[in-house]
């Protein structure tokens, strides 16, 4: 499951998920600790986003960073 992959790595992943994301801050990233649904939900409100989409958004950011289940 992709939380799993975001929890287990997530020293890693943060720093990218702040490349990948620029409007979210250091603290927005911070206070995720990790979670697949903390993600998605700030994707929501700083992007515009639908649940939907933002889920997405996080599968394929996993799978372009070799991060996604195998």
């Amino acid at each position: 499951m992709n939380e799993d992959i975001i929890k287990g790595n997530w020293k890693e992943v943060k720093g990218k998920i702040r490349q990948q994301w620029g409007k979210l801050t250091d603290d927005d990233v911070s206070k995720m600790q990790g979670s697949y649904e903390e993600l998605a939900g700030k994707l929501q409100a700083t992007y515009g986003y639908q649940k939907d989409q933002a889920k997405k958004e996080i599968d394929v950011f996993l799978k372009a960073n070799k991060w996604e289940d195998k």
